[in-house]
């Protein structure tokens, strides 16, 4: 008898275990309790020696109602740190809430776990600040020694991050506001943000996805995070905070059909609505025209457009305006929009990172005009101002007393940087003290203040060689799909659609506007259809007819029956390998001259979704030049060069004219006065004949 209780208590309390994690699984679902957000410190550099300071940036997102936010730190001190005399200080968003003196114990390694005061928040992005006063030297009343600063340091590790606790407020603001959740940083690093289309998903409903993809792309702040492309089944669905589905009316699961208002005919509009916000949120995208739903597609890839709908129903019609304005080439970036203080002796420095992208570079006549102004109790014979461009110096000024009130430096942006991408300006101050070594901390340190009116005049051109490194060139041309023709794979499986996600995750991000064209096409497209195009072919040798009929072309060529990736002059692989690698391959277009054809392939559908990730996001791109990729289970990536010419032709100096809006309206200008002197000297020349044929006459 005791046996058969001790079995029951035992299968009692094994139920009891097996519950746990759907009650914790339950416990992070919208309403549903408090949810967590952490931001790890990030950088290489996270470090502070003798008198100086460290930002930290962390986001706050509108919808969120912050409950509590702590600062966990883990750091070392220099073995050598006077305890009692030095001392960090954390400020939010510039004041100053908690202090401490770090210990050398433990090596001088510790970690500290300190509550923020929530009311110092903003929503949006967030400032810490950790002010550092290190000392290895001890003082007293009667002598001032002196710290090498080489010893006084204190390095602060990667895992420490600010966690910040919330609770999910309610969606009242419509599509807008559920558009910036699904963006949401939060959203996208849980994978609870879903993109969906129908099984089987034709190409008008893929083309009006990937515009949609394009646009919540663009607000997703992760680097190493995307949002996936799935048919819309329960199993993809479940437990997503958001998702969209993008989808024809008669492929709507009923369910979902019954919700929509269709206001009529959908043959004559489409139809973007927000149901069942207040249990699991489905943005719908749906008409009963092609050329309506793919519309749809092109406002939702406007960010400026969607942040402007704060109903949960929009009607997109033919008279609808869905396109944004085309990208600037030349344009004015501003670095700060309220200005920016910095505080303390020494060298202060603020970073700006000004986004580009990969395919363009800087061209000539860029300048960076920096207006600000400092404290005028500074050693104006040591103290000055250091402009940088990816951590290169392009220019310093002297700072004096009579300008402290407001100073101008302007410079150039040298040509010999070769910049492209995204880049970093670093505005850096050493604002040095008359007789600073014993000189105490007081309200008085000196300061520098950079304004709101410092900006960077940037002007940009293509860089148009045929290679990864310049990806995502040619699918891209001054921020537009450029002629995108997406050749899919005969079967499309869940690797199939997430391989293709990735492709459009990072391009969206990148695209300026949404007027450019993405086609998609079967695998036995008419070659006519790809000309004049840029392909993407995804897929195997087996499932993809262009792959295959393209198979000698390839860097990486398949087998005869396409179970395996060859060796080739670049890197032996063994079969079994081969069959397991994904490949990236950027080729001349074989389809038309001037244009270029990605193939993302490998023998099995996890193998090319594998590889793309590659290109998915920034967080990997680094690793993604010349034009051939390769990459395994393992993580390991191999990238190649095999073409030894660039592959496209230069652009035109007419076209390099055209793109720059100064040098054509000097140019126009130049025409223009030459025009008026032809016609005046034509004018002059005509009035002489006649006055000399006059005289003939008489």
């Amino acid at each position: 008898m005791m046996r058969k209780q001790i079995v029951i208590g035992l299968l009692c309390l094994s139920l009891f275990l097996v519950q746990i994690p759907a009650a914790l699984a339950a416990a992070v679902l919208p309403g549903d309790g408090k949810m967590t957000y952490e931001t790890t410190f990030t950088g290489s550099g996270n470090s502070l020696a003798g008198s100086s300071s460290q930002q930290q940036y962390f986001t706050v997102m509108d919808y969120w109602n912050v409950d509590a936010v702590r600062i966990n730190l883990h750091f070392q001190v220099s073995q050598i740190n006077e305890d009692q005399q030095s001392s960090v200080t954390l400020s939010l968003n510039g004041i100053p809430f908690y202090s401490f003196r770090p210990s050398r114990e433990n090596n001088g390694e510790q970690s500290l776990s300190i509550a923020a005061p929530k009311g110092f928040l903003k929503e949006g992005s967030n400032t810490l600040g950790i002010q550092g006063n290190l000392k290895t030297g001890a003082s007293d009343d009667q002598t001032c020694r002196v710290d090498n600063t080489q010893d006084s340091w204190l390095h602060l590790f990667n895992t420490s991050n600010i966690t910040v606790r919330y609770t999910p407020k309610a969606i009242t603001g419509g599509i807008q506001d559920f558009s910036a959740r699904f963006s949401g940083m939060d959203t996208v690093k849980n994978s609870q943000s879903l993109l969906a289309v129908p099984e089987n998903a034709s190409g008008s409903e893929l083309e009006s996805a990937t515009y949609a993809l394009s646009g919540f792309a663009k607000g997703n702040t992760l680097n190493d995070k995307t949002i996936p492309l799935l048919p819309y089944r329960e199993d993809t669905a479940r437990d997503k905070r958001a998702v969209v589905l993008v989808a024809m009316y008669d492929h709507l699961p009923a369910s979902l059909k019954s919700l929509v208002s269709t206001g009529g005919d959908l043959g004559t509009h489409a139809v973007i609505q927000l149901v069942n916000k207040d249990a699991s949120p489905v943005l719908i995208v749906t008409s009963s025209d092609e050329s309506l739903l793919i519309k749809a597609g092109r406002l939702l890839a406007s960010r400026g457009l969607v942040s402007q709908i704060s109903n949960d129903l929009k009607i997109v019609d033919d008279a609808t305006d869905v396109a944004d304005p085309a990208p600037p080439i030349s344009s004015n970036v501003t670095f700060t929009e309220t200005g920016d203080k910095l505080t303390g002796p020494n060298h202060q420095e603020q970073t700006y990172f000004v986004p580009l992208p990969s395919n363009r570079s800087i061209a000539d006549d860029g300048k960076i005009s920096l207006d600000f102004r400092y404290a005028e109790n500074l050693d104006f014979e040591r103290s000055l101002v250091t402009v940088s461009i990816n951590n290169t110096p392009i220019g310093s000024k002297k700072l004096t007393k009579e300008l402290a009130n407001g100073d101008v430096l302007n410079l150039d942006v040298p040509q010999s940087l070769s910049i492209s991408g995204n880049f970093s300006v670093t505005v850096a101050f050493d604002l040095e003290l008359a007789n600073s070594i014993c000189t105490p901390n007081t309200e008085q340190m000196p300061w520098a203040y950079i304004s709101k009116e410092s900006l960077m005049r940037l002007n940009t051109k293509d860089r148009t060689e045929l290679l990864l490194s310049n990806y995502p060139y040619p699918f891209l041309r001054d921020g537009l799909f450029n002629h995108v023709a997406v050749v899919l794979p005969k079967e499309m499986d869940d690797y199939s659609y997430r391989t293709l996600g990735n492709v459009f995750n990072l391009l969206g991000q990148y695209a300026g506007g949404n007027t450019g064209d993405v086609h998609y096409y079967s695998d036995e497209v008419n070659a006519d259809n790809l000309d004049n195009n840029n392909i993407v072919a995804i897929g195997s040798y087996k499932n993809n007819k262009i792959i295959r009929d393209n198979n000698g072309s390839l860097f990486f060529k398949y087998s005869k029956d396409g179970s395996t990736i060859l060796s080739n002059e670049k890197i032996a692989i063994e079969e079994q390998y081969g069959a397991g690698i994904g490949t990236l391959q950027l080729l001349n277009s074989p389809y038309g001259s001037g244009h270029g054809l990605l193939a993302v392939t490998g023998v099995s559908s996890y193998s090319y979704d594998m590889v793309s990730k590659l290109i998915g996001s920034e967080k990997d791109r680094y690793k993604v030049y010349g034009d051939g990729v390769i990459a395994d289970k393992d993580g390991q990536v191999g990238a190649y060069r095999f073409k030894t010419g660039s592959g496209v032709a230069k652009d035109s100096v007419v076209s390099q004219v055209l793109e720059r809006s100064d040098v054509l309206g000097f140019v126009i200008a130049a025409m223009l006065i030459v025009t008026l002197v032809i016609v005046s000297l034509l004018l002059m020349l005509r009035k002489h004949m006649k006055k000399r044929g006059d005289k003939r006459e008489t």
